[in-house]
């Protein structure tokens, strides 16, 4: 059936273990002879090199590559809590995939591209590497970091509420002792700039710590606002669904979830593409919902040209699932 597919696609693309495809008849030098402008992504743990056979997960080259290292507190390795590097590898994938198809408006040839979880993670890591050549030190956990900002930090306030502060430069750190009313703090010759307050952390955060946690969440965060420094509050995924950004620049969009492909499911708001296009700043909606399983096989395989009988007959034999089928 990919052999009477193939000579119509654009793209494969592919997410099977390391010689399945090829295995099946179906790599990239079988299928590229049906159709020489075909592009091919095959989504893999590793590209090609000694470590190509093994599977991989987003969680196995977190560890494998040190992004849990710097993740979790010293001693205590931890993963990232998305799916940073499944998201991150299908991304580049579709990204060589987009050069390909425009390669191909020139040469009139397809070709294999491929993107895989090892090497995202690794690219992840390069800006640590590049910071242990310049420095010559050890990069250390995000929690035990050397960090480039002197304040730089979750800080609690009044009510148990919580926000992250950062203060990025010299004209920051003055509105912000001012709108806090520092002013002992602002006179304080050892932290006039960004490089003399790091060497006083030890000391300079607790002060500060003392300050916030006298007032409430709401204050601390509206003084913040004013003096335009960075905060956010510490949030939890849930607070998306009713973000007020999100709600006003059409930021969410309404996704019919369902378990495995099964029928019924509820529908979320969840966030789109987080780009934007034009100068009216448009943000990509939703052009159609994503399919449960079979749900578009007759109208594609009808397309390809098999008939209604042909396509009877591979439901019957399970080559393709039945719509509503779980997984």
């Amino acid at each position: 059936m990919i052999h009477r597919l193939a000579p119509t696609a654009d793209l494969v693309l592919e997410n099977y273990g390391p010689g399945t495809m090829e295995r099946l008849g179906c790599g990239y030098e079988q299928l590229s002879t049906l159709n020489p402008r075909l592009v091919y992504l095959a989504l893999k743990g590793y590209l090609a090199g000694p470590y190509e056979h093994r599977p991989a997960l987003d969680e196995v080259v977190q560890f494998q590559t040190g992004l849990a290292f710097m993740t979790g507190p010293p001693g205590q390795p931890l993963r990232a809590g998305a799916s940073v590097i499944d998201i991150m590898g299908a991304m580049f994938g579709v990204i060589a995939a987009q050069a390909a198809l425009h390669e191909r408006d020139t040469t009139g040839k397809g070709q294999r591209v491929s993107s895989a979880l090892f090497e995202n993670a690794a690219f992840l890591m390069s800006t640590h590497m590049a910071g242990m050549t310049a420095t010559g030190l050890e990069a250390r956990p995000m929690p035990a970091r050397r960090g480039a900002w002197a304040i730089y930090e979750v800080f609690k306030t009044a009510g148990d509420g919580q926000l992250f502060i950062g203060v990025t430069s010299d004209q920051q750190w003055t509105r912000f002792v001012e709108e806090f009313g520092l002013q002992e703090l602002a006179a304080d010759p050892r932290l006039a700039t960004n490089v003399t307050r790091l060497a006083e952390r030890s000391w300079l955060i607790p002060a500060l710590q003392k300050v916030l946690a006298a007032l409430p969440q709401e204050e601390v965060a509206a003084r913040c606002e004013r003096c335009n420094v960075s905060w956010a509050l510490v949030g939890q995924p849930g607070d998306l669904f009713a973000d007020p950004h999100l709600l006003a620049t059409g930021g969410l969009v309404d996704v019919f979830i369902s378990r495995f492909g099964e029928e019924g499911g509820k529908v979320a708001g969840l966030p789109t593409l987080p780009i934007e296009f034009g100068t009216d700043r448009r943000r990509p909606g939703l052009t159609r919902q994503p399919p449960r399983i079979g749900e578009h096989n007759v109208e594609v395989l009808r397309e390809a040209g098999l008939s209604t009988t042909e396509i009877a007959a591979l439901a019957e034999s399970g080559v393709i699932a039945a719509r509503g089928a779980t997984a």
